[in-house]
């Protein structure tokens, strides 16, 4: 898929469905179902002249079989009609989208004017998807990748060196200093302090979408200003917010602002100086029907009215 449409590109179909007016408050809630191999995500949208569906498995098992840990498909269908128009790699369209959506969010909120320190966590598919989306955004000065797997760390930070970055392996005490950290992982406990982010430091985090887990801490969430997709997705899904929350550290309306708010211009464009911003992504299903569109279209396919 990111030969036909690049994390730019789809970035720019998600801000381009804001600006008409998608709300995505008002996006159908993400159906989860527990399942003897892991989860089944059911994600249905409707906008314009298209409405789709994505069915995707997470099977946390699947990487010690050699297979993906996401599956699953997305049918594109013709709005008035409900015709199929397309079946869709529903694993590759999320690691197109995903990448796209904190693209779309870095546009506004990481710093610019100057070559920027990138903390990786994470050396799966998401991690090269956001690696890959990052660069046309903003210059690197270096990229330094965090991971469990240190094989995979490797392969990543050479992967980083070989499109001319700077690049190496490090730890979670390299978030110090670092600009831009970007978390991408299956992780269900905090992968750094959030003491470490130093003011103006953006976070990205979109490696969960259930409550009780997440990436950051609850020092980091406290300082921050934090950004997300929907108001109501964070508060039902994210639990690098609700974990806080029930803590007792942030009330509900700590949010900062919304993805709809930075791409308006509703909120000022580089977030504040003085803390940490937050973007906190779940995944939402009109995300995936705004790139799926932009995906059938620029391979030629077009709607059936």
């Amino acid at each position: 898929m990111a030969g036909i449409l690049t994390p730019a590109a789809a970035a720019d179909a998600l801000a381009a469905a804001l600006r008409a007016g998608l709300d995505p408050e008002n996006s159908p809630q993400r159906t989860a179902l527990a399942v003897p191999g892991g989860e089944l995500l059911l994600m249905p949208a409707a906008s314009g002249s298209y409405t789709g569906v994505k069915i995707a498995g997470v099977a946390p098992g699947n990487p010690a079989r050699g297979l993906p840990r996401i599956t699953g498909s997305y049918l594109l269908l013709d709005g008035p009609t409900l015709r199929p128009l397309a079946l869709l790699d529903g694993a590759a369209l999320t690691a197109l989208r995903t990448p796209a959506v904190s693209a779309l969010a870095l546009r506004h909120l990481a710093p610019a004017g100057r070559p920027l320190r990138l903390v990786l966590f994470g050396s799966g598919p998401q991690a090269y998807g956001h690696l890959e989306a990052v660069l046309p955004l903003r210059e690197l000065a270096e990229v330094v990748v965090v991971a469990r797997n240190r094989a995979g760390a490797a392969a990543l930070a050479a992967h980083a060196a070989g499109l001319g970055v700077p690049a190496r392996t490090g730890t979670p005490g390299d978030v110090a200093g670092a600009d831009l950290v970007i978390c991408c992982t299956t992780a269900r406990e905090p992968l750094f302090d959030g003491r470490l982010a130093g003011p103006g430091t953006t976070v990205v985090a979109v490696g969960s979408h259930e409550p009780t887990a997440r990436e950051t801490d609850t020092a980091l969430v406290r300082r921050a200003a934090v950004y997300v997709e929907s108001r109501a997705a964070a508060l039902r899904e994210a639990g690098d917010l609700l974990v806080p929350e029930a803590e007792g550290a942030i009330g509900p309306g700590h949010i900062t602002g919304t993805l709809a708010d930075l791409v308006s211009g509703r909120m000022p464009a580089g977030g504040a100086a003085s803390c940490p911003q937050l973007f906190k992504s779940v995944g939402m299903a009109w995300e995936d029907l705004a790139v799926a569109v932009a995906l059938v279209q620029a391979a030629g396919v077009s709607s059936a009215t």
